[in-house]
């Protein structure tokens, strides 16, 4: 029997329109299975049923009252999630952090605003690890995210929450963000479509600065076409933003719907990080991958050596710099968990001019290796160079291991965030064990169109909305 979270975003968004589903009764669906099975995946820092209820309340007012409900906007009566990074006026906003566990949100991202605008209803803010900072989501303030596919294993970060919501039902789509991966990851470890769009695409204001460019927000969903549908919504440029992405030719959701022509694609799963070795499993989702590109008719080459292994300590010198951005009172700061504190210890060691080789030396490694990467319509990596992990697997351990394993864990993602390139996971494998393992597409600057025509095609030759998760059903 069909569930209304079997529904899909876009399903649901044309049930509201035709009154064959009431916005009230999405919001009170979620809010039931939230309420059931949130403490199980770790998906919700903070529910807001009262303000979700009134939101629905009101949405669904406005399709009784619509002389022409076509005419509503696109997500209207659609339940959509916030990641905790992001905030929301008069909501609960943590980072992730028992620093700010008490704080309120006193505006509203960009970001949000636009989602609101679209029509969506609020139902909560996901869980994300302190700050954004790890690949995984293990806080002080909620229980740790768990992929749905097996809750013993974690389900990655920072966008963890978020994808947990949407693996388990307890969500059709969520909004996320991504610095180094952190909408790629999770979406790996949770069998879901992920974009990292372009950097400039989607507005990170009016509060947090995108002095780097390296993190961006993105939509995490089922299909592609939910994404895509979430990516526009989402998309636009806003005063102050530093970056502005290529214009985009058409919505984003016309390109789930058109063909991509064949392609060229240029593969690697060469580890960017000396000493990662990718397990037989990474290996076999992306040998798989390949294989059905080349059933699709499309040209699959070998990527030539584009950036190498002497960019990784300017990454990681951004990174230290990126993780003092948030303020932390000094009487605050033994609130933090000891990897952010060492993380923080070296973004505070890092003198101006060391901060600004960094960025150079980044900067003019992009400048050679777009002359490389621009010859390919796409380019297919590994998502992540391991299965999911256990929970603790990274947390429990020293700082520095930590960071290590982390490294070792997801070695492909961050080069993305570096160039600003698009970039999605498409899961289109699963393990022995039953485990979602995805695989990565890159894209041109400004080329989610392409990316999202051909994650389309591959979700028709190979649909995966069919896989769910054991508690799907609970």
């Amino acid at each position: 029997m069909t569930q209304t979270h079997d529904l899909s975003a876009t399903r649901m968004a044309a049930a509201v329109r035709t009154r064959e589903v009431s916005p009230v009764e999405l919001a009170d669906h979620y809010l039931a299975r939230i309420e059931r099975l949130n403490e199980q995946v770790g998906a919700y820092v903070t529910v807001t049923a009262e303000r979700a209820r009134e939101e629905a309340r009101r949405a669904e007012k406005a399709v009784l009252d619509a002389a022409d409900p076509a005419d509503l906007p696109p997500l209207h009566g659609v339940p959509v999630p916030i990641k905790d990074l992001n905030m929301v006026n008069g909501v609960r906003m943590t980072f992730g952090s028992a620093v700010f566990a008490e704080m309120t949100g006193f505006l509203d991202d960009n970001v949000v605003t636009k989602l609101a605008q679209a029509g969506s209803v609020l139902l909560g803010k996901t869980t994300t690890p302190e700050f954004g900072l790890p690949c995984y989501t293990e806080s002080d303030v909620a229980p740790p995210a768990r992929t749905p596919w097996d809750l013993t294993r974690s389900a990655g970060g920072s966008s963890g929450g978020a994808a947990a919501a949407v693996a388990a039902g307890l969500a059709p789509v969520a909004q996320g963000s991504d610095g180094g991966g952190s909408i790629r990851i999770p979406s790996s470890v949770c069998g879901l479509f992920g974009i990292k769009p372009t950097r400039g695409r989607v507005s990170s204001g009016p509060i947090v600065p995108d002095l780097f460019g390296l993190a961006t927000n993105g939509p995490i969903a089922r299909t592609v076409r939910d994404a895509a549908l979430l990516l526009d919504v989402m998309a636009g440029h806003m005063p102050g933003d530093l970056y502005r992405a290529p214009e985009a030719h058409g919505p984003f959701l016309a390109h789930a719907d058109r063909a991509p022509g064949r392609l060229r694609i240029a593969r690697s799963k060469k580890s960017p990080v000396p000493g990662v070795e990718v397990h037989p499993d990474c290996v076999a989702a992306y040998d798989d991958a390949s294989a059905l590109l080349e059933e699709l008719g499309h040209e699959v080459v070998e990527l030539p050596q584009v950036l190498g292994a002497d960019l990784l300590p300017h990454f990681a010198t951004l990174w230290g710099v990126m993780a003092t951005m948030t303020p932390v009172p000094d009487e605050s700061e033994h609130l933090m968990q000891p990897l952010t504190r060492w993380l923080r210890a070296q973004g505070e060691a890092t003198t101006a001019p060391q901060l600004f080789q960094a960025h150079s030396a980044l900067q003019g490694a992009l400048r050679t290796g777009f002359a490389v990467m621009d010859e390919f319509d796409a380019i297919l990596h590994p998502t992540l160079a391991m299965p999911p992990v256990p929970v603790g697997h990274f947390h429990e351990q020293e700082p520095a291991e930590n960071f290590w394993r982390q490294t070792q864990f997801t070695p492909f993602c961050a080069v993305y965030n570096v160039s600003g390139q698009p970039a999605v996971n498409v899961p289109l494998y699963w393990n022995g064990d039953g485990l979602p393992i995805g695989v990565m597409l890159a894209g041109r600057l400004g080329g989610e169109g392409t990316l999202i025509s051909l994650s389309a095609q591959l979700e028709e030759a190979r649909p995966w909305i069919g896989r769910k998760p054991e508690i799907w059903t609970a």
